[in-house]
């Protein structure tokens, strides 16, 4: 098929690619002869060096190098990873201790590097870093979810590492003061591990130029390029970061990490190029974890139900330091949809971060976003309960009135268009709401529980708004688009071939999507909150305009007629009177014949007005076992309105993988340490994640109201599922516990928990 039009249901052209083996991750890549790096970890959560001596290791057999953080400093590196400092309610900034590459002084969480080793192979590696003598002095661990015990960090007593406030504390209070319905909630939001399916890995090799290449799997290559380039103290020109095909990032991947600067280093240390890549429960002791957090949240309603103000006090765990998003996860982007769909302009956010001894926190696939529309969905369906009416019911008094748009938030977000009460119409109609008692009654006749769960996010679409695309012509009768987005595997490749195709008539096979190359490109954004499809086609179109104007003036020659006069189809250019009507490829042909090079690459840049908002209602209805506590998720619908749409298929595997985590979480993801701080779920024996057997099929439709804020009228999609299936899934095992006397349901609903809170529950049921 040459021509695409929009919005069909393309496969995925890189799947064969993946299917059949023939992927190109960053281990397979590393150059032959490259040698293996091996991290020596903490142990221990927290504690004093007392000894550190990696000179037995140096002298073991195939060792090339051993490096501390003593070596990165003698070598004049800056070793440290950076982190976002948001500011205090007083003005100040957060506390901003320092995270060093390689442990020095202290460690502050099992994980936390100690030394490189690196060697012929990863045996030999692993070997040597048996002869490191660490020793250490004990201290007690901080694990709890609150100010005080023992500190991590002289900068932040009582190891607080920031003290956010955002809105009216005194407006917010006068307002419940006069309400006359008040409904609070306590929330917790578990901690995940994120276990993308291809660990964290890298190499790194130095030329002999000087200039050293870091191949990452990640989820852009020019943060990583500036900030390798500060810690090796060299020129940015010095660095090239590429990034091969990466097997899921979800936000994970999307900061800099302490090894990627350290093998860049130790590769120039050896003289040979250097690659790493984890082990599971390596990457479970290491990778950033998602969520994790509590809170209280409050909303007062005056007679009629109608929310006058809404509060959330929220306690978040930064884990051992700051990672690169972190500080701003909880609080700045939380707020972006604070009162989600709500009419609701008196609001009080405030937001303590704690630092423990575990792994660092950052993004994780929402970032914020499903943790705000989380806290605020519970406690919508606690209000209906408390107050009466039915869930469908309290969400439309209160949704933003379809002619308040563009409608400023209490946050200062500016919605640009929305249509929430027909939204929720299609979708009650598409889980058929209206058989929900047919099929509670047979479930009661088995013996079970049954519940539905709603819930209606909005997202808010983040990242860099700018982004470039650049289209070169090549000699072998091809085109190649240069993009600055990263594919972790959302069908990237697919969906750029696909919309210049059916922009420019160019066969989509005769299209080469390139990505992931710091010097083949010049700036990007990278992937992350959704983004990518928005920003990276908005440039597209641009280049695609730009493209047309160029040729449209060189034809005009070559037809004998006006400039005016020659129109391009999305096929071929005209005019009339002429029997000239080649298509891009062959125009650019004829150019490169008459030597006009400079037809031949066509490069803009654009920059977004303005934020796309999708929304939407997820139903999900859960059947329990209640001598079990077994939860099982029975139904699942979706109605999203993401605007217009390139490609439904890949919107709908978005919306399947988001669906998918939101509920794993919800269902049976659940990080836990002892108190010492030790991992109790460090392999897939004791962290369950969920399998095709624990997810039904599920129902995804849309129903689309077209954003203002780019030309095509799209929203992103990539986060949206994981957004709304926390609460919808939560809601629903709340509704079918209720009955029982549940009052508290919170995630993650494993069997035992459910089994403990429906006997906990049992004498106080009606």
């Amino acid at each position: 098929m040459e021509k695409f039009g929009k919005s069909q249901p393309v496969k995925r052209f890189e799947d064969t690619r993946f299917l059949t083996g023939a992927g190109q991750y960053v281990d397979d890549i590393a150059p032959e002869g490259a040698l293996h790096a091996y991290f020596l970890r903490s142990p221990v959560a927290h504690a004093e060096i007392t000894e550190l001596d990696v000179s037995d290791a140096r002298e073991a057999d195939g060792v090339a190098v051993v490096l501390t953080q003593e070596d990165l400093l003698a070598a004049g590196m800056d070793a440290t990873l950076e982190g976002t400092q948001v500011q205090n309610r007083d003005g100040s900034k957060g506390a901003g201790p320092e995270r060093p590459l390689l442990a020095t002084g202290r460690v502050r969480y099992v994980g936390e590097p100690l030394a490189v080793i690196v060697a012929e192979t990863m045996d030999q590696a692993r070997d040597a870093a048996e002869m490191i003598m660490f020793d250490y002095d004990d201290l007690d661990a901080h694990i709890d979810l609150a100010r005080g015990g023992a500190q991590l960090h002289g900068e932040a007593p009582e190891n607080l590492a920031f003290d956010w406030g955002l809105g009216d504390e005194a407006a917010t209070e006068a307002a419940f003061q006069a309400a006359a319905h008040v409904v609070s909630l306590e929330v917790g939001d578990n901690r995940v591990i994120v276990n993308a399916m291809e660990p964290r890995g890298a190499f790194a090799e130095w030329g002999e130029d000087g200039r050293v290449h870091v191949a990452i799997n990640g989820q852009g290559v020019w943060g990583p390029k500036a900030q390798i380039a500060r810690m090796l103290a060299i020129d940015p020109e010095q660095v090239k970061v590429t990034n091969p095909d990466t097997g899921g990032g979800f936000g994970m991947k999307a900061m800099m990490y302490n090894e990627a600067g350290v093998i860049a280093h130790a590769a120039k240390e050896a003289g040979k190029p250097v690659r790493w890549i984890a082990d599971r429960t390596e990457s479970m002791l290491s990778d950033n974890a998602g969520r994790d957090l509590t809170s209280t949240v409050e909303m007062a309603f005056d007679a009629d139900l109608k929310a006058t103000a809404y509060r959330v006090l929220s306690v978040a765990n930064m884990g051992a330091y700051n990672s690169q998003f972190a500080q701003a996860i909880q609080t700045q982007l939380f707020s972006r949809v604070l009162m989600g769909v709500y009419d609701v302009q008196t609001t009080w956010l405030q937001v303590d971060g704690v630092y423990t001894n575990s792994t660092p926190v950052d993004a994780y696939r929402g970032a914020g976003r499903p943790e705000a529309i989380y806290v605020l969905e519970r406690l919508m369906d606690r209000a209906a309960r408390e107050l009466g009416v039915s869930g469908s019911e309290l969400r439309r008094r209160n949704f933003i009135p379809k002619a308040a748009f563009p409608y400023k938030t209490t946050t200062d977000e500016t919605y640009d268009v929305g249509d929430f009460d027909r939204v929720l119409d299609r979708a009650e109609a598409f889980a058929d709401l209206s058989g929900f008692g047919a099929r509670k009654a047979a479930s009661e006749a088995a013996g079970k529980l049954r519940g539905v769960g709603l819930c209606y996010y909005i997202e808010s679409i983040l990242g860099d708004p700018s982004e470039s695309a650049r289209v070169e012509f090549n000699e072998d009768g091809t085109a190649s688009i240069f993009v600055g987005t990263q594919s972790n595997g959302q069908g990237h490749e697919t969906v750029y071939a696909q919309f210049l195709s059916d922009q420019t008539g160019i066969p989509v096979d005769l299209i080469e999507v390139v990505q992931g190359d710091s010097d083949r490109i010049k700036q990007g954004g990278g992937t992350g909150g959704s983004r990518s499809v928005t920003v990276q086609n908005t440039a597209t179109l641009a280049t695609v305009s730009t493209m047309i104007t160029a040729f449209t003036q060189y034809l005009a020659d070559k037809m004998g007629v006006n400039e005016a006069d020659v129109s391009f189809d999305d096929e071929q250019f005209r005019a009339e009177g002429s029997n000239l009507h080649p298509t891009m490829l062959e125009a650019a042909e004829m150019a490169r014949a008459d030597g006009r090079d400079d037809l031949l690459v066509h490069e803009e840049r654009t920059t977004l007005p303005a934020r796309s908002f999708p929304n939407g209602a997820h139903f999900a209805e859960v059947e329990i076992d209640p001598e079990t506590g077994q939860v099982t998720m029975d139904r699942y619908n979706v109605v999203d309105d993401f605007g217009n749409l390139i490609n439904p298929m890949l919107a709908e595997g978005q919306v399947h993988g988001g669906v998918a985590q939101g509920a794993g979480q919800a269902l049976m993801e659940h990080v836990v340490f002892d108190e010492d701080g030790q991992l109790l779920t460090a392999t897939f024996m004791d962290y369950a994640m969920p399998r095709a057997s624990d997810m039904p099929m599920i129902g995804f439709t849309t129903e689309a109201v077209p954003s203002t804020a780019n030309i095509m009228g799209m929203k992103g999609c990539g986060e949206a599922g994981t957004v709304g299936a926390m609460a919808a899934v939560a809601n629903a095992v709340q509704d079918a516990l209720w009955d029982r006397g549940v009052r508290q349901a919170d995630m993650p609903f494993t069997p035992l928990r459910v089994w403990e809170m429906l006997r906990e529950a049992a004498p106080d049921a009606a």
